[in-house]
């Protein structure tokens, strides 16, 4: 629970106490310090770069098809220095500065435990057992199996993160207007 709904959930209720208190103090002394502005900043970062993430995974799987039946097409026959699946490779890498990136504004942001765990979880996938399992897939079908069934998986946790993202995003502007 954020800072934010602990206070909304006392103000609803009716409750008060330290802890009510406390997450009216720290909300304030943020706003004070300007961090309400750069929370927002990043929360607002946040979501964009998992809007990239789930898009640049689309496009991922285009490039992981294009490049295995390029591969098939051509076998031996293709031009010296051509590895078709370079664009996927590349991109790959990209998406896992991307996944870095995610992290870093989530814990800026702080969208929640379970939200900045699963950014964890993303950066882990992207960083770590993507390119395990990518190297892995070279002596063994199995591996690549599981390399492509990971990346599907980083695709869902982005948009789980994303679709949170915006529930929170909606649930601070329901709450300015009122």
């Amino acid at each position: 629970m954020t800072e934010n709904q602990a206070v909304t959930g006392s103000a609803a209720t009716g409750t008060s106490g330290p802890a009510a208190v406390s997450a009216s103090a720290v909300n304030h002394q943020d706003e004070k310090n300007g961090g309400g502005s750069l929370r927002r900043g990043a929360a607002a970062g946040y979501r964009w770069l998992l809007l990239v993430f789930v898009v640049a995974g689309v496009v991922q799987i285009f490039l992981a098809g294009f490049g295995v039946f390029h591969l098939h097409a051509y076998g031996l026959d293709a031009p010296a220095g051509d590895s078709a699946l370079d664009p996927h490779r590349t991109l790959g890498f990209a998406m896992g500065g991307v996944a870095l990136l995610i992290l870093v504004l989530a814990l800026v942001a702080r969208p929640g435990v379970r939200a900045i765990v699963w950014a964890v979880v993303l950066v882990v996938q992207t960083d770590l057992l993507q390119s395990l399992l990518a190297g892995l897939g070279d002596n063994g079908a199995v591996w690549g199996g599981l390399h492509a069934l990971d990346g599907l998986l980083a695709i869902a946790v982005a948009c789980y993160l994303y679709g949170k993202a915006l529930g929170l995003s909606r649930g601070d502007r329901a709450r300015a207007k009122s």
